[in-house]
């Protein structure tokens, strides 16, 4: 691949030009799902995997230093990924393996109405935030999230290319969370006042 055209699309996706950013996912994607389903066996954690690296590369753009492969700096970034990944799997395996625990040595006491009501209107809450997101953005997250579908079947049932499915995966993920933490630092700001 010709070094000069990459660092013009590099430069335009650092100016948040989405189809550069779409034309870098597209060039680099195979490289990086490839990477991680070698580490991984799994095609759905090679794309959950592959979605956060493009996700974190795009977000660090500016940090890329041009005298570096690209694919090298990108593949790089796909591996910290992936540790952290199995280093927070580690810690959830931990804490469900206390909680099994906790439970067992509590015989199975069940959950208090008010802990059952906690958790539904957390469940409320993340759902009208999906809901007030955009209709493209809504029925990415049911399709992948609720119903677990591959990307590929994703893009067969809304009829737009992988490329595009990527991107949208990646950007309802980064508005959900965006979404999630201004409703976490509402209540704080109010309490502030």
């Amino acid at each position: 691949m010709p070094a000069k055209p990459d660092l013009t699309i590099i430069q335009q996706a650092k100016a948040k030009d989405r189809k550069a950013q779409a034309a870098l996912m597209e060039r680099y994607w195979p490289s990086v799902y490839h990477f991680m389903l070698l580490k991984t066996g799994e095609h759905t954690l090679a794309d959950e995997l592959t979605v956060a690296a493009f996700s974190k590369a795009l977000q660090k753009l500016d940090l890329y230093d041009p005298t570096f492969d690209f694919t090298t700096w990108l593949l790089t970034i796909a591996q910290n990924n992936y540790i952290d990944h199995w280093r927070r799997a580690g810690r959830q395996n931990e804490e469900l393996t206390d909680r099994l625990h906790l439970d067992h040595a509590s015989q199975g006491t069940a959950e208090s109405p008010e802990e059952s009501l906690i958790a539904k209107e957390d469940n409320e809450r993340v759902l009208a935030l999906i809901n007030s997101m955009e209709q493209k953005y809504r029925d990415i997250i049911r399709l992948r999230f609720f119903e677990e579908k591959s990307l590929r079947q994703i893009a067969e049932e809304l009829n737009i290319t992988m490329a595009n499915v990527k991107v949208r995966v990646m950007r309802a993920k980064l508005l959900l969370s965006e979404l999630l933490r201004e409703d976490t630092d509402a209540p704080n700001k109010q309490d502030n006042t």
